[in-house]
């Protein structure tokens, strides 16, 4: 191992370290010695970094589609040479164009929670503590910005976003005050906005268990980076490249991306996928899947005591049994046809 030691300013606490290592571990069968792990989300790569020092014979391939924040992790990473591999890309782009002659990951993670680095550092508008730009964008190059949303969507579109990305019960109210505001001046700080929001909420609001502007900067900055739309084609494009025997991890941090997870998951491990309305079983009656923990692993009061971002984590692993398609094609050879 190359012996570079680098120092970097590292702002993010990976969550659910240790239950990740663990229930993710490319140890026994039927890994190799030189198993490969793809950091779907590696942000300052804080999971990839104690992988890699835990195992010394794994490879990483890490992704991040922010320039700045992979920059961070590849000087952070630098001291483990050619172990490590960088793409700054979505997800959703990797895994649906990943090239059929190259090996296959024995082990994928996604952490699909934002990084304490675009709070704190970015300076783009991703926290309503900083007068910032109000951006949100991880890809600073591409689409719209929060700013663009706020001051161009109209009230119905703006509060139907609120509604159904931040599970925001004033979205109403909000969008509203945020018409009214933008028809004086542009809403272009992240103060700005929070401002607004906190005046339009309730009273008793505003003094609750989180700032009354969270859900709202919430459902905007998925929004912005179409989360939840690439969520789904990754989760598929991500198991159908994944070896058979290796397994898939995913940490979500709130209900919408968790239903998707919980219930991608629990349909590759159904033994039948038929539509109701058919006579008998065609798909071949075969799981692609086993869940290596059925309920959600949370983390530890001890973890959200020193990391309060780890509070709503939860943590879903499978292990891939075989490819979706080939229960389809199971099931259709079965029958004869």
């Amino acid at each position: 191992m190359n012996d570079l030691v680098v120092k970097v300013n590292i702002v993010h606490t990976p969550v659910l370290l240790q239950e990740c290592l663990t229930l993710l571990s490319p140890v026994g069968e039927p890994f190799e010695s030189n198993a490969l792990m793809v950091d779907s989300t590696l942000g300052e790569g804080g999971h990839t970094n104690a992988f890699l020092e835990k195992y010394p014979t794994l490879t990483v391939i890490g992704l991040d589609r922010d320039a700045s924040i992979q920059q961070k992790a590849k000087i952070r990473l630098a001291r483990f040479g050619d172990r490590v591999h960088f793409y700054n890309t979505w997800f959703n782009d990797f895994y649906k164009s990943y090239p059929e002659n190259e090996k296959k990951p024995d082990i994928i993670l996604f952490d699909l929670g934002i990084s304490v680095y675009h709070y704190e550092e970015s300076k783009r508008g991703f926290s309503f503590r900083y007068d910032e730009a109000l951006d949100m964008r991880l890809n600073a190059d591409n689409g719209l910005s929060a700013s663009d949303i706020v001051n161009t969507y109209t009230e119905k579109q703006i509060a139907d976003l609120i509604y159904l990305y931040g599970e925001e019960r004033y979205s109403r109210q909000i969008a509203k005050a945020i018409v009214k505001a933008r028809s004086a001046n542009q809403i272009d700080s992240s103060k700005a906005l929070a401002d607004i929001i906190y005046s339009a909420v309730p009273a008793q609001y505003r003094h609750g268990g989180i700032h009354p502007a969270t859900r709202t900067f919430q459902a905007l900055r998925i929004a912005v980076n179409s989360e939840l739309k690439r969520l789904p084609e990754a989760l598929q494009s991500a198991f159908d490249v994944l070896n058979v025997g290796g397994k898939m991890g995913v940490i979500t941090f709130h209900s919408l991306e968790d239903r998707i997870v919980k219930n991608y998951f629990r349909n590759l491990e159904k033994q039948c996928v038929c539509p109701p309305e058919f006579p008998k079983c065609v798909c071949g009656g075969c799981p692609c899947c086993s869940l290596i923990n059925r309920k959600p692993v949370l983390p530890s009061q001890t973890e959200i005591n020193y990391n309060s971002p780890s509070r709503s984590a939860k943590l879903r692993v499978i292990r891939k049994l075989r490819d979706a398609s080939e229960r389809n094609l199971l099931g259709i050879a079965g029958e004869g046809y």
